[in-house]
């Protein structure tokens, strides 16, 4: 990413505005990680806070989500998902699952717990 050309408006909103931009468009996709705030500040020549708030505006909005010492990662799909309106929602608790270190086999043994008694698997 390049310098933002500042409007008379909040830096931080052209951020929002860059990064909803590119992952609308697939540009960063579904469960990629974003740059770190340091990382991003340096690039865009910005306070380190203004990205910041960015990052927490893109959250709000449902376009990324923070953990805690791993990153912000896109969780934004705007691609059909067949029918499953929930998909996107557990994709990405999957993929923060397995951010947080959570053991794929752990995940199929929960899953197979819940459809343990599902006649409908």
């Amino acid at each position: 990413m390049s310098k933002l050309s500042f409007s008379k408006r909040d830096v931080y909103i052209d951020i929002v505005e860059r990064y909803e931009k590119y992952i609308t468009l697939g540009v960063i996709k579904l469960n990629e990680k974003l740059p770190s705030v340091r990382e991003a500040a340096s690039e865009l020549r910005v306070n380190p806070n203004t990205v910041q708030r960015a990052y927490s505006v893109l959250e709000e909005k449902g376009f990324i989500r923070s953990i805690p010492k791993k990153g912000a990662f896109v969780i934004f799909n705007n691609k059909q998902t067949n029918g499953c309106e929930n998909f996107e929602i557990l994709s990405s608790e999957l993929f923060n699952l397995k951010a947080q270190g959570i053991s794929k086999s752990k995940i199929i043994s929960i899953v197979e717990e819940v459809y343990k008694n599902d006649s409908n698997q």
